[in-house]
């Protein structure tokens, strides 16, 4: 466990013992582990079928090939690789347009493999991009509202090779270059609203 993880634990300790003190305590939580920045999470398509076609090892492979694509895109724009999860690659950006940069690249990658590779090892996934306060924990884990928000929108909303923005990572664009699409989508009863990049026009 990292020293972050311990301050931050042992703040969390006290907010639950002093609940007066909420408001200083998370104020000093904020001030240890606040960035203001975007987070990109990537979903990797296709494990169910995958997994069931031609076994977990297979698919585990794929993860592995679809990180060591992402991970030079994201570097390359700016950004750090926080963590994986799963199937699931977690970024971190200075800024929306870095992310973003970073999205197209990771698809182009994808695409390139793709176009000399069996149809059983295509690389497909969906990417959900947010921007705002986030907690980053030892630069190995992230909490925050815009985290959770990309999260969704990357795993539940996206389809394959899309590529969705939350209204904050829009809006932080430097005046948009490209077009998007304003989009809707009802998550766990939840209406959100969102920008899919038209990638098509960006051809």
């Amino acid at each position: 466990m990292g020293s972050d993880r311990f301050r931050l634990r042992d703040l969390l300790v006290e907010r639950n013992a002093f609940p007066a003190r909420a408001a200083v305590i998370d104020a000093q939580i904020w001030e240890a582990f606040g960035r203001r920045a975007s987070v990109l999470v990537l979903d990797m398509s296709g494990f169910s079928r995958l997994t069931s076609a031609h076994g977990v090892i297979h698919f585990l492979s794929m993860v592995y090939q679809m990180e060591a694509a992402a991970t030079p895109a994201i570097v390359c724009n700016g950004g750090r690789v926080i963590k994986q999860q799963a199937d699931n690659l977690f970024a971190l950006f200075e800024t929306p347009g870095r992310a973003l940069e970073a999205a197209l690249d990771i698809l182009r990658a994808f695409e390139a493999m793709n176009a000399v590779a069996p149809a059983e090892r295509a690389i497909c996934g969906s990417i959900g991009i947010g921007h705002g306060d986030i907690l980053v924990i030892d630069e190995e884990d992230l909490f925050g509202a815009e985290m959770n928000f990309a999260s969704k929108l990357g795993e539940d909303a996206a389809g394959v090779m899309d590529i969705l923005l939350s209204p904050e990572a829009y809006a932080g664009l430097n005046g948009p270059q490209r077009t998007f699409s304003a989009q809707s989508f009802v998550i766990e009863g939840r209406e959100y609203r969102a920008f899919r990049l038209e990638r098509a026009a960006q051809r």
